[in-house]
């Protein structure tokens, strides 16, 4: 009998997991004041939605009754309305450190989940933490959560004696829904008790499907609303004060505008007219000794913010717009460049957006720059003149992304830069595909890439990758191919190093689904590499990698990781010059990595590196230390220090051209060098409440090359003595950012920001060890650049201005 009752506790508990449960929103009688107390009598009586169960780490355990959690929708012609009361038997031990938006620290959090066409395709994510910090995004299967979209709407979060309570106001301008009369969306509410990092969901998330937007509950009862007329205009003025060694202070006045424009229920085009980039973060530039460009992430709000279908395929490198110029100009004898920009100015961009009911995304992004010069200047004359080293040109990317079966996609994506006049043009289109079953237990998942320059020589290339995956369960397991041929370039608006090689590779690995009396979290992973030139048929790479990923219960995360490289490969990149390679040694790669619950007053973060060549006293070591430390929920401090060192290095240097074929060169000079890299980082935030916060983020970077001895690259791959060159081809690289900003968020959508920056930096061949010495030769006035700026945005939102004079009338 106690079999049978057993058995069928299961099947009811499964049954139960696989259901998705229903919530009905009640239309509000009256106005609801958003103050974190659910006083207001339309509260009342409204259906609950409770029973959370355990998202992570317990994956699938009922929320104790001591924490339960209750919300209640209502919902008007303007608004929905989530009202949610947070038990907790502790509520002393709350967590709420107060942050920066879409940054919720260490602090209790809410969140609701709203697909307005129950597709399964896509979230709209909205957060509040106890105290009080705002956080959205959107959601999808493919590419996880994006916070770089944001939404204007109204919360307040409070605390009480049993726990703390959160009330939201979502206008249905931050959404997208049918405009049907009976509304039928998914929803689904989330929490977490950040003390335990215990995650929890209203409607059951299953973990072992590869699937979390597919998963949600049902929102029922809304009747009778139409989607608004979703216009907004944010005007921003903007005030720049810089300053320099040598230079006049003087003062720069900026104005725009951003606007927003919903076509319809599913599209919005985003447009920026005269856009000011100013206050973005400092990009962390390093000394870069390798043949491919540093890689910089996007800071620019308009290039980040609802960007997850120009990713599809990752073809779109967004600051190729407005980057540097393209080409450098040419210089005649005794000529030398006295002026040259380091980036072109954007004049406008504009995005078109959004998905079909039945599954269609199409996205748009144009963006034009202006005509751009540099001054060259006459030595023996003094005379200057002007040559164009980046036309007017449009960038264009065009994205279909067709869904189906709520977790698979086919796209296709073209991108296109045109270039005015006779400088080169360039053109990519790519087909990629993510297929899932059913079930969501196995992944086909690749592209195909096609590329067309238009240049002195037209050029075209073909890149294709196809990976197949088990994506469910304790054991998983991956495995796919790329080919790429020697001319496949998508630079012009993507970034791809590597060309001309195919490779196989593998990946098997295990991991809990549920804590042990040990673990919350436990991850072994086993990799295979191997990749050759598509033209030779060398070994370009390989290497066989196992590493270890834990949490345990205290959420203290460990990890450890080996990689051996049991052959010599050949590195056709290095050498910079068309079927030329260099000869790399066996090699072993170790990492080790710690980093302690941030929930603790006092946190750190460890990591150490050590790698070993089999070349005599070719090794390379590194190590982070970074302590953090919260004073209070207000104030944080942390601080990152790196240093890497690597001995015995060999690295490209200098070529010496034939005179007849510069594609040729007679000689490729490398350097044994030992390479020497140290950073410090400093990052401060004081919150005054959740609208306002003050922050700090210093870095100071130093990074010189010290050649040892010269070598010469034989056709063979090996390096021979070369000590007839005598160059000096020292590299010392150092730099110095720091910025001071206050951020005021006075008004729904509207901030108030100033910012005051110094930086500086400097390269030369004479390499000066001493420390104290770089750091401090750039903190002087002689050095240092100083910019300080005020910038106002306000946020308009045509529905609220329209409601007003309607009041009014």
């Amino acid at each position: 009998m106690k079999k049978v009752i057993l058995f069928g506790f299961i099947l009811f508990t499964t049954w139960s997991y696989g259901q998705k449960k229903t919530i009905h929103a009640q239309l509000a009688p009256q106005s609801i004041t958003i103050d974190g107390k659910l006083d207001e009598s339309a509260w009342e009586n409204v259906p609950i939605a409770t029973d959370f169960v355990m998202l992570e780490p317990d994956n699938g355990k009922a929320i104790p009754h001591e924490k339960r959690t209750e919300v209640r929708v209502l919902y008007d012609d303007d608004a929905i309305y989530i009202g949610a009361t947070m038990y907790d038997n502790e509520p002393s031990k709350i967590l709420k450190e107060i942050s920066q938006r879409d940054n919720f620290g260490t602090a209790d959090l809410f969140g609701v989940f709203i697909n307005g066409f129950n597709d399964g395709q896509q979230d709209f994510m909205f957060y509040v933490s106890a105290a009080d910090v705002q956080g959205d995004c959107i959601m999808t299967d493919a590419n996880g959560e994006d916070y770089s979209w944001d939404a204007v709407w109204i919360s307040k979060a409070s605390l009480t004696e049993k726990g703390w309570i959160v009330e939201i106001k979502i206008p249905y301008s931050a959404l997208r829904f049918s405009p049907e009369n009976k509304q039928t969306w998914g929803i689904n509410f989330f929490r977490e008790i950040k003390r335990e990092r215990y995650k929890y969901t209203w409607n059951f998330v299953d973990g072992k499907i590869g699937s979390f937007t597919q998963q949600a509950g049902i929102l029922e009862g809304i009747e009778n609303i139409k989607p608004p007329t979703r216009l907004f205009l944010m005007p921003y003025a903007s005030y720049y004060l810089n300053a320099a060694e040598g230079q006049k202070t003087y003062g720069t006045i900026k104005g725009g505008i951003d606007i927003k424009y919903g076509i319809n229920d599913a599209f919005t085009v985003d447009a920026i007219l005269i856009p000011d980039f100013g206050q973005t973060k400092y990009d962390d530039q390093i000394l870069n000794l390798g043949p491919f460009e540093q890689q910089f992430n996007e800071n620019r709000a308009f290039f980040t913010e609802g960007t997850d279908l120009f990713n599809k395929g990752k073809m779109f490198y967004s600051r190729r717009i407005g980057g540097a110029p393209s080409t450098e100009p040419e210089l005649n004898e005794n000529e030398e460049i006295s002026e040259i920009p380091s980036a072109v100015n954007l004049l406008n961009a504009l995005k078109v957006s959004g998905r079909t009911k039945g599954g269609l995304g199409i996205g748009i992004l144009n963006a034009v720059t202006e005509k751009t010069f540099a001054v060259i200047k006459d030595t023996v004359s003094g005379e200057t003149r002007r040559e164009i080293v980046e036309p007017l040109t449009n960038y264009n990317v065009l994205v279909l992304d067709q869904r189906f079966r709520k977790n698979s996609s086919v796209t296709l994506i073209n991108t296109n830069v045109s270039r005015n006049g006779h400088f080169r043009d360039a053109n990519v289109t790519g087909l990629a595909w993510d297929l899932n079953t059913k079930a969501n237990t196995y992944s086909l998942f690749g592209n195909v890439k096609y590329s067309f320059i238009n240049d002195i020589e037209d050029k075209t290339g073909l890149y294709s990758t196809v990976t197949f995956a088990e994506t469910s369960g304790n054991y998983r397991y991956s495995f796919g191919t790329d080919f790429v041929t020697k001319d496949f370039d998508p630079n012009d608006l993507g970034i791809n190093f590597y060309t001309n090689y195919y490779n196989f590779y593998g990946n098997a690995n295990y991991r809990i689904l549920n804590p042990t009396k040990r673990f919350n979290t436990f991850r072994v992973n086993y990799n295979m590499y191997t990749e050759f030139n598509k033209e030779s048929g060398k070994l370009q790479d390989n290497s066989i990698n196992a590493n270890l990923n834990l949490t345990t219960i205290k959420n203290n995360y460990y990890g450890t990781g080996i990689t051996f490289y049991p052959l010599e490969i050949y590195d056709y990149y290095e050498p910079r010059a068309e079927n030329r390679y260099v000869a790399i040694p066996r090699r072993i790669e170790t990492w080790g990595s710690i980093s302690t619950n941030y929930n603790h007053k006092f946190a750190i973060d460890l990591n150490g590196t050590f790698n070993v060549f089999d070349e005599s006293e070719r090794i390379s070591y590194g190590f982070d230390i970074g302590p953090r430390y919260r004073f209070s929920d207000k104030l944080l401090l942390t601080y990152f220090f790196s240093y890497l060192r690597r001995n015995n290095n060999k690295g490209y240097i200098d070529q010496i051209d034939d005179d007849n074929n510069s594609n040729s060169p007679n000689e490729i000079v490398f350097a044994n060098r030992n390479v020497i890299t140290y950073s410090n980082t400093l990052g401060g935030k004081y919150a005054v409440n959740s609208a306002i916060t003050i922050n700090l983020a210093v870095r100071q970077y130093w990074s010189y090359a010290d050649n040892k001895n010269i070598l010469l690259l034989e056709p063979d791959g090996d390096l021979s003595p070369y000590p007839q060159y005598t160059i000096n081809k020292n590299s010392s690289f150092y730099s110095w950012n720091a910025d001071l900003s206050f951020s005021w968020w006075f008004a729904p959508g509207s901030q108030l920001s100033a910012l005051y920056r110094n930086n500086a930096s400097n390269f030369e061949r004479i390499i000066d060890k001493d420390f104290k010495h770089n750091v401090s030769g750039l903190l002087n006035n002689d050095a240092l650049k100083h910019i300080f700026s005020i910038s106002v945005k306000y946020f308009i939102d045509y529905n609220a201005v329209k409601n007003k004079v309607r009041k009014r009338a």
